[in-house]
């Protein structure tokens, strides 16, 4: 990547500034009264983090290798929590997102491959909520998988109308998905009946045999790429800057610690979501002796049979649908930033939406229409690995950025904040070209 300075063109828009400061924030001396204010953007990043990309591996990962991996889920989860925090810390002290910092700092070439790489990462992340959300209608009302994928262009009608209302109700239509996805799996996690003790025992213990099984670590490193999606990092800088916050050193200091607790709270709640993934398919597959189970459908017919529960089958489809409709809306609106910011051209909304659905349904319908049922499988993955490969193009310019004091200010990441940053940084892409040199060979 190319880091030549570029003179800076001033931006005469925040970004997305239809939002920008419209969200009103409370003054009270009380501070929960303040953090209400703040809450919400958290939870818009946090959908990424579960969305219907996420479920094949957690579900393989549970009927294969029972609890165990559990872990990997809690250190995608912690590496999340320190890449959104640098992502709001650098929206707020800039006021310029991840995309028109790059646009900004980089030569013309570095700046125009990043945008691509972002637009690539937005469809690759789009295609994913497509299948999943086709996948759903289809278990759920028999809808053929080439008309599911139709149907779920339709969102763009909800987001349109939601964005005229305000940002709060975006924000609100978010979170109660969310709770609908927490409610039904937490009924899945009590109907199963998993062991405790080792579900505590995996998330904070690392059992050896994670590095030590090539089997077991191809599949960790597929949560992996999966659970850290490249276009939150661009969105979370943005949509902080909704808040009206006072623009000063005091207001901006306070903005960044309510923001990192409502991501922190978030991404806690996404973490339950993909854990409960993961124990569902321990206690029901894995303990079952199902231990070759990884598609969706396979474990929509097997729940309610295995358990014994009558509309448990359903209860998981209805997850999946809330999933993959809350990571349609997020999907929508990093689209917008990426856009914005790299090249400075604003499209109408639903023009962009147009944009983005089409890149993601045309090549789902293609293959739905000559695969079927086992193409939208090898679509699902395909997707991961494109974002697995996608993410260190937004993560190392995310560590550069808040290790600049010329742009951070008094923000600068202090010393030990950014060798962890940079550390990270160097494991995920150690990481996720394994994963790729690993798919590529077939193994």
């Amino acid at each position: 990547m190319s880091t030549e300075v570029v003179s800076r063109t001033v931006l005469t828009e925040p970004s997305l500034p239809e939002v920008h400061s419209s969200v009103s924030v409370s003054r009270s001396p009380y501070y929960w009264r303040r953090l209400l204010g703040f809450l919400g953007p958290g939870f818009l990043i946090s959908v990424g983090y579960m969305d219907p990309g996420n479920w094949a591996t957690d579900i393989a990962g549970g009927s294969r290798f029972g609890y165990t991996l559990l872990f990997v889920i809690m250190l995608s989860n912690l590496i999340a929590i320190l890449l959104q925090s640098l992502s709001l810390k650098l929206g707020v002290a800039t006021e310029r997102d991840l995309a028109q910092l790059c646009r900004e700092s980089y030569g013309r070439t570095a700046s125009f491959t990043l945008w691509i790489m972002a637009e690539v990462a937005i469809a690759a992340c789009d295609l994913a909520e497509v299948v999943g959300s086709a996948i759903a209608l289809n278990l759920l009302f028999h809808i053929p998988l080439f008309y599911g994928v139709l149907i779920t262009g339709l969102d763009v009608l909800v987001i349109l109308m939601l964005q005229r209302w305000g940002f709060r109700y975006i924000e609100a239509l978010v979170i109660a998905l969310i709770a609908t996805i927490i409610v039904l799996f937490g009924a899945q996690m009590f109907l199963s009946r998993p062991d405790y003790w080792p579900i505590l025992r995996n998330l904070v213990v690392p059992s050896p045999s994670i590095v030590t099984n090539p089997a077991m670590l191809y599949i960790a490193i597929g949560i992996l790429g999966a659970t850290v999606m490249p276009h939150n990092l661009y969105l979370h800088s943005s949509i902080v800057q909704s808040r009206n916050y006072k623009r000063t050193p005091e207001g901006k200091r306070e903005a960044i610690h309510m923001a990192n607790v409502d991501s922190g709270l978030a991404l806690m709640i996404a973490l339950f979501v993909n854990a409960a993934i993961l124990i569902v398919a321990a206690a029901v597959f894995f303990r079952s002796g199902h231990f070759e189970v990884a598609a969706i459908q396979d474990a929509y017919k097997l729940l309610s049979p295995l358990l014994g529960v009558t509309g448990a089958s359903t209860i998981f489809a209805i997850a999946l649908l809330a999933s993959g409709q809350n990571s349609s809306i997020t999907g929508t609106l990093a689209g917008q930033v990426v856009m914005e910011g790299f090249i400075h051209i604003r499209l109408s909304p639903w023009l962009r939406r147009l944009i983005t659905r089409s890149l993601a349904i045309i090549p789902t319908i293609i293959v739905v229409a000559l695969m079927g049922e086992q193409g939208t499988e090898k679509l699902l993955i395909l997707s991961q690995v494109i974002l697995s490969f996608q993410l260190s193009f937004a993560v190392v310019p995310l560590v550069m950025f808040t290790g600049n004091r010329s742009k951070m200010g008094e923000f600068t990441n202090g010393r030990w904040l950014q060798g962890l940053a940079w550390f990270t940084a160097a494991v995920i892409a150690a990481l996720n070209v394994w994963l790729l040199v690993e798919t590529a060979m077939g193994r």
